[in-house]
């Protein structure tokens, strides 16, 4: 098992290396050449591809392998995870199922609709909070957990 991170814009990368740090497993940071990441920890592996479109999900998707653990807020790239039988988590702290991957993608469909008709709702999003963090620990630990 190995942990992937689409890491562009990943907010918690410092929680996954820590975390695997503790269950000894290794992670692989794939980001694009816009973004210059370092880890002096020997299990973090950073991957830089290519600036371009899904170019870093691309070389994620590549790389994954049944057992593997993807953390992505990408719901196009956790669709590729999940169909090769992978853990696909959401930064936020949720898991991407078979169950709620439809919905996701076809909700994010109606979204591009609005904005594109100019009717959608304004673009504020809530800052990122404490309590999203342990969310997320949770659900990385349990995944964790489940495959070693």
């Amino acid at each position: 098992m190995k942990i992937l991170v689409d890491a562009d814009a990943c907010p918690v990368k410092d929680i996954i290396v820590e975390t695997a740090k503790k269950y000894t497993t290794e992670v692989y940071m794939v980001t694009d050449d816009s973004h210059i990441l370092f880890y002096p920890e020997e299990h973090v592996h950073v991957i830089t591809v290519d600036r371009g479109a899904d170019s870093a999900d691309l070389a994620i998707a590549n790389r994954t392998e049944q057992g593997d653990i993807c953390i992505t807020a990408d719901y196009g790239l956790a669709t590729l995870i999940l169909a090769k039988k992978a853990k696909v988590i959401h930064p936020n702290g949720f898991f991407y199922t078979a169950e709620n991957i439809d919905r996701m993608l076809f909700e994010r469909h109606l979204s591009r609709e609005m904005r594109r008709q100019k009717k959608g709702r304004s673009g504020h999003i809530r800052k990122r909070t404490k309590e999203d963090d342990v969310a997320f620990l949770i659900v990385f630990e349990k995944a964790i957990k489940k495959i070693t």
